[in-house]
């Protein structure tokens, strides 16, 4: 195998772990993954996301490491059940740890905006 052959199967590698860390195996509900979620601080706010797209923390959207933008993910609070659709437009969570970041909106409407993270579980619509 050449030089570029194996650089590239090392890569495609290295994407392959870094997108199944904290994945959760599916089960028969749909769930894809479960994990942490965070929110956007308030100093992003007008931001341009990696969609190209301005971040508007009013917005129900969210980032995640590898999901395509434009998909519809409904996220589950795991402890009180609390649900909400969002949209991904942006990458990140940059946080170890961290499945997803979502907007102040979204956070708001799982009831995590005082304690900043909760469990959750994510389901993709779309």
């Amino acid at each position: 195998m050449g030089a570029s052959k194996r650089f590239f199967s090392t890569v495609a590698m290295a994407l392959l772990l870094a997108m199944s860390a904290g994945q959760a195996a599916a089960d028969e509900q749909g769930d894809f993954q479960e994990g942490t979620a965070s929110f956007y601080s308030d100093r992003f706010q007008g931001a341009t996301t990696a969609s190209g797209e301005r971040f508007d923390q009013q917005e129900l959207t969210a980032a995640h490491p590898s999901l395509p933008f434009g998909s519809k993910v409904l996220v589950t609070r795991a402890d009180t059940g609390q649900e909400v659709e969002v949209l991904i437009n942006d990458r990140g969570p940059f946080v170890q740890g961290r499945i997803i970041d979502l907007s102040k909106s979204a956070a708001r409407r799982l009831g995590m905006i005082n304690r900043g993270t909760a469990s959750v579980m994510l389901t993709l619509l779309d």
